[in-house]
């Protein structure tokens, strides 16, 4: 990338990293857990916990974290995510998964939810016009086609682990072993960046000239989450298993062809921005794409669902760098930390609440609700979402008039 600066850069490599980590660690989550003993429900509450302690964590970096280097926050990070694979790889007992599930990194979903998210995106609004969809959409892009190979990684590495003599059990433990690894490789990337990163002007701290915008694009975003919170991927698989008695090795597939999917929907992301603009790029995109999930959580046979959930993929990641973007774009430069944060935190806290639900349901029964309830709130939110926002533009147009180039 040779008109990238070097920091943005280094963030897209930490990103295309942590990204093929959380597909491995999203994909093996559910089974690993089961293996242990663990019962539906106790899954649930564990992915709950992954998304809640996500959730505070960028609380605390929405209120303060513009008080400390971008840098110093990503290393601490970077460290977390080293502990939180060496303890999920060593515990095997509820209780003690379920703190180091609170406290560390771990992500249960397709997309960034932790605490890395909203000091990257920052960052990276400061590095060129902050309403460009393009380095959002690279940043996306990069992260959902290394979660999709780390998807179909986690088939693999159990597959290797099994052919050395491995239990599954302890194929599926490896797993864990390598996102710690890559916790490492990213303390050593984010020691690359600038030692002081570039500080936002302006008063620190909480919301000032944009907290009546920013609160209602954040409790939009929250119904939208609260929506997606159904389907996080770890779910997914456990649904797939409990109703057609689908393998790890075969979701795995599944989730690498989604992810490419995904990831190419994306580069569409900013040529539709600049001709309807960010909102009717969100939603246009992903009001067809919940339909899909809706058709999918009622197909009889793994075939159907298995396309319904291809066709939704398709589409429902095209949103993301745009609505990245909106938000960058509509804040003054100095609140975007905060902005960034508090966009994402009621996301978190949303999706935190439905895996409970969803080991409850599952237990009770393996039929589609969770996805037929997934697909429902999301489209309301687009539709609500459309009726606010499809009028309120960026104050500076956004240049988005091709894809990115490398």
């Amino acid at each position: 990338m040779d008109r990238t600066p070097r920091g943005a850069s280094l963030l897209l490599i930490a990103r295309s990293a942590r990204g093929w980590a959380d597909g491995v660690a999203s994909v093996l989550l559910a089974s690993y857990l089961t293996r242990l003993g663990l019962s539906p429900v106790e899954v649930g509450a564990i992915v709950t916990g992954t998304l809640l302690g996500s959730a505070l964590l960028t609380i605390g970096l929405g209120v303060i974290g513009d008080r400390f280097a971008a840098r110093s926050v990503l290393l601490v990070a970077a460290w977390t995510m080293l502990f939180t694979g060496v303890a999920f790889a060593g515990l095997t007992t509820f209780w003690p998964l379920l703190v180091v599930a609170f406290v560390g990194t771990l992500n249960p979903s397709a997309g960034d939810v932790s605490v890395f998210l909203p000091t990257e995106q920052a960052l990276l609004s400061r590095m060129g016009d902050a309403g460009s969809t393009h380095r959002f959409a690279w940043y996306n892009v990069l992260g959902t086609l290394s979660g999709a190979a780390g998807a179909l990684s986690a088939a693999v590495v159990v597959a290797l682990a099994q052919r050395g003599g491995l239990s599954t059990l302890n194929g599926e433990r490896v797993g864990f072993i390598l996102y710690a690894g890559v916790g490492l490789l990213c303390l050593a990337v984010y020691r690359g960046l600038p030692s002081e990163a570039p500080a936002a002007s302006g008063k620190r701290g909480l919301l000032q000239k944009s907290r009546g915008l920013v609160l209602r694009l954040a409790a939009l975003f929250s119904l939208d989450s609260f929506g997606g919170g159904f389907v996080v991927q770890s779910l997914l698989v456990l649904w797939l298993s409990r109703r057609f008695a689908m393998s790890v090795e075969a979701s795995g597939k599944l989730f690498f062809v989604t992810g490419l999917l995904a990831a190419g929907s994306q580069f569409i992301s900013p040529r539709l921005a600049n001709r309807i603009g960010h909102v009717r790029t969100m939603v246009y995109t992903h009001l067809p794409a919940n339909l899909f999930l809706i058709a999918a959580g009622v197909m009889p046979t793994a075939p159907l669902a298995v396309a319904f959930l291809l066709a939704r993929q398709a589409l429902s990641q095209m949103d993301v760098p745009a609505r990245q973007a909106y938000v960058m774009a509509m804040v003054p430069p100095e609140e975007r930390v905060a902005a960034a944060a508090l966009t994402n935190v009621p996301r978190s806290l949303a999706a935190a609440v439905p895996p409970l639900l969803v080991g409850a349901l599952l237990q009770a029964s393996s039929f589609g609700w969770p996805l037929i309830i997934a697909g429902t709130l999301k489209a309301i939110y687009d539709l609500l979402l459309l009726w606010g926002f499809q009028h309120r533009r960026p104050p500076e147009p956004a240049a988005t008039a091709a894809a990115p180039s490398p």
